[in-house]
Formats: structure tokens, sequence, C-alpha cells
């Protein structure tokens, strides 16, 4: 290193004069030593502070600037000219970020997309504890009738509420993969009792839905198998005006009755119906009181061991609200 003290080099090329006094030349090599001691006395100094003996005479390691002992192992092994990003990808063991989370599925696209369809699992488990609650009378139209009952049983005490809210929401689930928006009137365990036969039809009525299916199982008398479809009867009364209704509600029912058959191999009921597994009544008030199109079906006798066999057999129910399913895309022209 050139000190700005010392005398400017010779030229390239030139030598140093033999005229001059030997204590001259002594003199200018003295001040050269002089001058570089300074420097080489810093630079050890320095040396020393970083790369200093241990107490056990061994040199150590010189500490690692701040910024460089505060990267993560990667960045520290990174390649020249590498990112930050980089370095953590692609060295040994480095962590990786969490995954976005995963967005909503997107609704099913099918022959019922647009369309709304209400499923109302009949009666509910709870009933048989709020007697006084669903003995209550309410207008149906035609006249007044209790705000709901309990329900049937098979002999071994199968609830009919069981069997219906079972099939409604496999109904609900095969609908749905049609594109359907679904609405149940009521969930398992979102309610102690009910809903009232008035409040079901007005859950239909409000979601302006396409059809309307109440899911039920009959509890006549043993020998008696089948299922049956119940119509709306043409019913103008008090707040039940069923005229606009009467006929795509007989299509449904007969769409529904044709599927269910075919799908679940039970026969149209044996005790009514004439062989057709259709009934009109104008005794329901879940019929009277819908303005949209709406059916019930009675899937067979819980009451008939052969008939109990097939609705607590999780398969047949299956295919029950299979053939319900096939009835409606039927219906709604899917």
């Amino acid at each position: 290193m050139r000190n700005d003290n010392s005398p400017p080099p010779p030229e390239s090329g030139s030598s140093i004069s033999t005229d001059r006094p030997w204590f001259t030349r002594r003199s200018t090599l003295v001040v050269g030593v002089a001058a570089l001691a300074p420097a080489a006395l810093a630079g050890w100094v320095l040396t020393q502070a970083f790369a200093g003996s241990g107490p056990d005479g061994q040199a150590r390691p010189a500490p690692l600037p701040a910024s460089h002992s505060a990267l993560s192992p990667g960045q520290r092994d990174a390649k020249p000219g590498s990112t930050p990003s980089e370095s953590a990808s692609t060295s040994p063991g480095a962590g990786t970020s969490s995954p976005a989370a995963a967005p909503a599925p997107a609704p099913a696209k099918g022959p019922l997309t647009g369309r709304t369809v209400v499923v109302d699992p009949g009666h509910n488990t709870g009933n048989f504890k709020h007697t006084d609650e669903i003995d209550q009378q309410v207008d149906i139209g035609t006249n007044r009738k209790e705000c709901d009952t309990t329900g049937t049983t098979t002999n071994s005490g199968y609830m009919e509420a069981e069997f219906t809210m079972d099939v409604s929401k496999r109904l609900r689930t095969a609908l749905e993969a049609q594109g359907a928006k679904v609405v149940l009137t009521h969930e398992t365990g979102d309610r102690a009792w009910g809903p009232c036969i008035t409040e079901r039809a007005r859950i239909g009525n409000e979601a302006k839905a396409d059809a309307v299916v109440s899911v039920h199982a009959d509890g006549v008398s043993a020998g008696n198998r089948g299922f049956h479809i119940i119509l709306p009867a043409t019913v103008k009364s008090g707040s039940a005006d069923t005229a606009k209704i009467v006929g795509p509600s007989q299509e449904l029912g007969e769409r529904i009755a044709g599927n269910f058959a075919r799908t679940t191999g039970s026969a149209p009921a044996n005790y009514l119906g004439s062989g057709t597994g259709l009934v009109v009544r104008d005794d329901l008030g879940g019929l009277n009181l819908s303005t949209q199109p709406k059916v019930f079906i009675e899937c067979g006798n819980m009451r008939d061991a052969k008939d109990a066999a097939q609705l607590t057999s999780p398969e047949w129910r299956q295919k029950a609200a299979q053939g319900i399913a096939d009835g409606i895309v039927g219906f709604l022209g899917g």
C-alpha cells in the first residue's frame, strides 16, 4: 500500500542514482519502513479482534456479520445471485408455505340448475314428547285440524319420523347432484317438535318451489302393502285455493309413482288407489294451503312385516330417495 507521505515511486524504466550518498538512500528506506509500520499494526489488531486465539491458544473463527447469522440455513447456503425465496425452496429441509385454503366447491350443474325443490320430512321424532303442542288446532281451509301428529312406528319401534328424515336427506343429496336448490322444512334436532302443517306449507310457498314433496310412511294393518302418492283435491275455501296446482301436482305424482316403482321394486298400494298408486284428498293442510305443485308420498306400510323390512333397510331407503328424485327430474323437464 502506498503512503501519501512517502516519496513518489520512480518512473518506469528509471533507476536510483548511484551519485546520492549512502546515508541519503538509507534515510529514504527508514522513512518508508516507518510509514508502513502503522498500517501493518492496524491490520494485525483487526485480525486479532475478529480471529483472535482462544483460551487454549487455538485460533478461533471470526464471528459472522449480524446480518448473516440472522439468515435461515437455507438462505445462508444459497447460491450467489439467488433470491431469498429461491434459497428457501432449494435448500434441503427448507420449510414451505402453507397451501392456500381450497375454494368452496361450486354448486353442481345439471338438469335442475335454477330450480328449487322443497322436501318436507313428515312428523318429528320429538312429537311424542310434545303432544300438547302438536294437538293445537290450526286452520287448513276446509276445516281445523291438529298442528301435527306423532306419525307411526314399525312393530319394533322404528319411528316414521326417523324414516322420513333419512329419506329426505338422501333425496336432498340426489337432487343437489342434479343442480337443484333444496330446502328442507326442518332438520334433525333443529326443533323440539313440529313444525305445524301450516308452517310446512308456508315454507314451500315462500321458497316459490318448483316442486314440493312431503315424505311419509303409512301405519295401517298388516297385509296392506305398497306405496301411494296423495294428490291435492280442488279446494277453494278460506285460505285454501288449490285450483292452480291440481294439474301440475297430479303430473308430479304420476312421475314419482312410475320412477319409485321402477327403482325400488315396490308395487302400488293394494289397499287404496285401485292399483294406480294415486289418491286424491282434501283433508290435508299441507296440500290445501300450498300454492306450489305438491304431493305426499307414503313409501310403504310400517305395520306390515314385509314392508317394514324394506323401510328399515338403508339400501332400500337409498333406492326410495332415488326413485323420488328421478320423478322430480322428469316432472321439471330434466
